[in-house]
């Protein structure tokens, strides 16, 4: 059985919690679901370029969950409680793991988003033994969602 979280770990979650609930914060995680949808760095620069509103959102949302998973990666933060209550960091890993390569690359660092790498690769594994087929079935939907966002955009 897993350990339960200290009395510190549950009050940073709840601080962590908390941030997640800034209005600016909030707007952009709501953009950044419906719209961030990008396979290439150059489809990333079209939906969301530097400067730009879209721009801000993008970075807002990999910052806020990169500090995020960054306190989890250092036992900040009590895993199984991180990973019960917060799956959305997966799904922008998900959203983003196509172009982390390129931009990997383009800023001559290969730890960039490294925290949130690392993260979702522990909730991958945790999230299969707890509910196989979990992270399929959402993948499944992510690339079914990307289809009809790429259809909408032929239309």
């Amino acid at each position: 059985m897993a350990t339960k979280p200290t009395h510190e770990q549950a009050q940073l979650h709840l601080q962590v919690y908390d941030l997640r609930r800034e209005a600016k914060l909030r707007e952009a995680r709501d953009w950044f679901q419906q719209n961030y949808k990008a396979e290439t760095f150059e489809e990333a620069m079209r939906i969301a370029p530097f400067g730009t509103q879209q721009g801000n959102y993008v970075g807002m949302v990999i910052g806020y969950w990169e500090n995020a998973c960054a306190l989890l990666n250092y036992g900040l933060l009590h895993e199984e409680l991180f990973f019960e209550t917060s799956g959305e960091f997966f799904g922008v890993w998900e959203a983003l793991k196509p172009v982390v390569p390129e931009f990997r690359k383009q800023f001559v660092d290969n730890n960039l988003l490294a925290n949130l790498e690392k993260a979702a690769q522990r909730y991958e594994a945790w999230s299969e033994r707890r509910s196989p087929g979990h992270i399929a079935a959402m993948r499944q939907l992510m690339k079914q969602e990307r289809s009809s966002a790429a259809s909408a955009k032929t239309a």
